[in-house]
């Protein structure tokens, strides 16, 4: 691994970057040979890449205007005859702050450009399908198709018609342990009950719940709380959140998050906003 010409590409950017041995972390032992976060300084934010002596780090695709480049980390196949591991991160600025997010392994991505469309929800691309006009067009936060905020899309739902008794109001929108996106009003239909805690915060189900509390009887008495995963989930009026502009959205919006959880290099993503 190159590490002046990494730290090379990112000032390009305008970004700082500090590339040092991978530190050895218990909460993340499945993290592969590289982490890669977003650290402060007294001179603001880097993006910090930890990284094994072995590892194969390259940077792909450079944007310089557009601040975002397309980092791959290459790993050697376990065995003799497999196709080596390769994982990919959109590295760039978005609004007020530097992020990373893993690319999805299913589509072939090789561009800054085929990173924003693999990380886009597969609704988004669907109504995209057979669209013509630049492609770059549909990377800004607002589009005919969508407005987004950092990874979540709002898609414009003039049908619904929502059950009054079930909209509620400032309610969470939130990924995993990352700072909730706030909604104004919000309505959700079907999706599956699930309960979340501080130790699990993606949720369990019913019956995985009994079974931790059979492991774990201490378990019963964590903070849990009833949650719907992966519902149908639909706002309107404002949506805020500490690191990007608050956007309004008139009328209903159907809600979709963007693609990164579903790839294998978000295990190398120590940060999530």
């Amino acid at each position: 691994m190159d590490t002046n010409l990494i730290q090379s590409k990112f000032e390009k950017l305008g970004a700082r970057a500090k590339v040092r041995p991978l530190v050895p972390n218990r909460w993340r032992q499945n993290s592969g040979p590289v982490v890669i976060d977003i650290g402060t300084d007294r001179r603001g934010e880097f993006f910090d890449v930890q990284a094994t002596d072995d590892a194969d780090v390259n940077v792909l695709d450079l944007q310089p205007k557009d601040r975002h480049l397309l980092l791959m980390v290459r790993q050697p196949a376990d065995r003799p005859g497999l196709p080596d591991t390769k994982d990919k991160f959109l590295c760039g600025h978005d609004e007020r702050h530097w992020f990373v997010a893993g690319v999805p392994e299913s589509a072939p991505v090789s561009t800054v450009t085929t990173a924003m469309e693999a990380l886009k929800p597969e609704l988004v691309r669907n109504l995209e399908s057979g669209k013509k006009g630049k492609r770059k067009k549909r990377h800004r936060r607002k589009t005919d198709t969508f407005i987004r905020q950092g990874e979540w899309f709002f898609v414009p739902a003039p049908g619904v018609t929502a059950d009054e008794k079930l909209v509620l109001q400032n309610e969470p929108l939130r990924r995993g342990r990352g700072k909730p996106h706030t909604c104004e009003f919000l309505y959700r239909v079907g999706g599956t009950t699930v309960y979340v805690c501080g130790q699990y915060p993606n949720g369990l189900t019913d019956k995985e719940r009994k079974a931790l509390f059979k492991r774990n009887p201490a378990a019963v008495k964590w903070n849990w709380q009833a949650m719907q995963r992966d519902p149908t989930v639909f706002v309107c009026g404002r949506v805020s959140h500490a690191d990007h502009a608050t956007i309004l959205l008139g009328g209903w919006h159907r809600v979709a998050m963007n693609t990164e959880s579903q790839s294998r290099a978000m295990a190398a993503v120590a940060f999530l906003d």
